[in-house]
This record gives C-alpha cells, structure tokens and sequence, in this order.
C-alpha cells in the first residue's frame, strides 16, 4: 500500500448569499490552482453586519489535498 502525505491549508470565502454559497467559492477557486483536493472542513462561520442588516456571509474553511513532492 502506498503511504500519502496530506496539506491543509486554511482559506476564507465570502457571498452575499449564503454560507453554502461562500463555502462553494473557496472549493471552486481553490481548486483552479490545486490539485487532488480530498477534504473540505468548515472551520468557522460568520456574518459581516452594516446598519443592523446582514450584508455578507463568511466561511473559514479547511482544504486537504495531496502532497506530491517531485
């Protein structure tokens, strides 16, 4: 069996919409530039308010992928 090794990175996603939506923006984008994304752990999630009024969704988000050393 082939032994793996794993890097976790910590990325923040934002949306006007939802906390799915900001969760789906950091997988999307992260996977342009990373390859063999495995996990995706949400870590934290919060609101940013202006006026009393919700105006922006964040999610912090924990992403794994494979470590391929060359």
């Amino acid at each position: 069996m082939d032994e793996s090794i794993y890097k976790v990175i910590d990325l923040i996603g934002t949306s006007t919409k939802s906390w799915e939506d900001a969760v789906s923006s950091v997988v999307a984008k992260a996977a342009k530039s990373l390859r063999d994304l495995r996990i995706a752990e949400v870590k934290d999630l919060d609101v940013k308010i202006e006026d009393g009024k919700v105006v922006a969704y964040r999610a912090r988000v924990s992403l794994s992928f494979k470590y391929e050393k060359e």
